[in-house]
């Protein structure tokens, strides 16, 4: 026998109604909000970008393609597309890797939370403030900026810095320019008459701790000798050529004797300024190497043209790589452990089961941390404008930062930035379209 159905769930004559019912007003009145944001925040500036590329800069003129092909004709457009590329290929690749190797080693160290709370922290600071922080690391400056300090520290160790890089000698001294940064004396030197080697230049801060007052040479028949110091008495009251008594040795001055084209004796002077010359240097002229005035070494040019690009990816990556850490730790501990050890059983080292057995199945993580990545470095903006000096701003370029630039610079065009917002629009679809396909294949799994 049939039951008969309640009143409330018939919906006619012999049709009976929906339990979940089909209350298509109340759904729309529900989604309409939403769809009006929607359409306000997105479809709507899409829309208008696209027909405002069409235009030329007053917005009044039909421009057709002429915008379009100007991105691809201007040197300083294509340069924000190159860069661009670099940024899509580099930055994802290197976060992600870098991500992989600190995901999988702080599992085997008993403080890998602390360490992963440590590269995770970057991602608490905004774009704003890490382009502050690495604008400042990168500075040329090595006593301000910390990449070149610790370049300059590395340099240092292995290269012997010049001694007195601001040392000269004044037109009264004997002594003149012999090119190339070196100084030799004007008259050739005899043995049992003191050489006098004065320079000034230097300052008193920059003088060696352990340099002492400077003394007369003593005179030696069958030798030659001198003095070689600073000469500049503190305070004033001194005698140019003279050793007065203030006045402190040039110590650890590199002194040549050459004769004949060639370096004949040398000599490094001593902390009271004296040296001391083999009977071989008689009637030769004494020179002071360039070496002994070299600038000192000032590390590396991080935000000049050449560096700029990949100097500010590091600073991406040192952001992010906690990014991709986090995400790929996790899908690390849902991998099924019987796996890893069946592969250790069976002779695999540990390279061949991160290569053959972890790396494979935590490949749809990969992928997701990959193409998330690609999505943000496409509208990379902040770290570029604020890290890259003006001079080199062009050289950095990219496509948001242009966009920002041909919007609202100086010499807007609004044609030629909408062109370029459509243009991004165009790189992230088929990466968007990418990330929906893999999506939709994990949820039929």
């Amino acid at each position: 026998m049939a039951t008969a159905l309640p009143k409330a769930a018939r919906g006619g004559p012999g049709r009976p109604r929906r339990v979940t019912g089909t209350r298509r007003l109340m759904a729309a009145a529900f989604l309409l909000p939403a769809l009006v944001l929607l359409g306000a925040l997105v479809v709507y500036p899409i829309g208008y970008s696209l027909h405002r590329s069409f235009f030329d800069r007053a917005g009044t003129g039909f421009a057709g393609l002429d915008n379009y092909v100007e991105i691809f004709t201007d040197d300083t457009i294509l340069t924000a597309v190159r860069n661009n590329l670099v940024w899509v290929v580099v930055a994802p690749a290197v976060a992600t890797a870098l991500g992989l190797v600190f995901a999988v080693l702080t599992e085997r160290v008993r403080w890998g939370t602390a360490f992963k709370l440590i590269v995770f922290m970057p991602m608490a600071v905004s774009m704003l403030a890490a382009g502050i922080i690495f604008r400042l690391v990168y500075e040329q400056d090595p006593d301000r900026g910390v990449a070149n300090a610790v370049w300059v520290g590395v340099h240092d160790t292995f290269s012997e810095s010049a001694a007195y890089p601001k040392a000269r000698p004044l037109p009264v001294h004997p002594l003149e320019a012999a090119g190339g940064g070196a100084y030799v004396t004007k008259e050739p030197v005899r043995a049992g008459s003191p050489v006098l080697l004065p320079l000034v230049g230097v300052a008193p801060g920059d003088m060696p701790a352990d340099a002492r007052p400077a003394r007369p040479a003593p005179t030696a028949p069958d030798r030659i000798t001198g003095t070689a110091w600073l000469d500049f008495t503190r305070g004033g009251g001194g005698t140019p050529n003279t050793i007065d008594a203030r006045e402190p040795g040039l110590k650890g001055l590199k002194v040549e004797a050459v004769g004949d084209g060639r370096v004949v004796a040398t000599a490094t002077v001593a902390a009271d300024g004296t040296f001391t010359l083999p009977a071989a240097a008689e009637g030769t002229f004494l020179r002071l190497p360039e070496s002994n005035f070299r600038e000192p070494y000032n590390g590396v040019d991080w935000l000049g043209p050449t560096l700029v690009t990949p100097a500010i990816i590091g600073s991406y990556v040192w952001m992010w790589a906690g990014f991709a850490m986090v995400l790929i730790a996790a899908g690390l501990a849902g991998l099924p452990r019987e796996l890893l050890e069946a592969a250790r059983v069976d002779g695999a080292n540990e390279w061949q089961v991160f290569r053959r057995v972890t790396v494979p199945l935590l490949a749809p993580v990969l992928a997701v941390v990959l193409v998330t990545l690609m999505i943000n470095v496409l509208k990379i903006f902040d770290l570029v404008f604020i890290i890259a000096p003006g001079s080199v701003q062009d050289d950095a370029n990219v496509l948001a930062l242009q966009l920002y630039r041909s919007s609202f610079g100086t010499d807007a065009h609004l044609g030629v930035g909408s062109a370029i917002a459509v243009l991004l629009l165009l790189l992230v679809i088929p990466v968007m379209f990418f990330n929906i396909r893999r999506i939709r294949r994990e949820t039929r799994r």
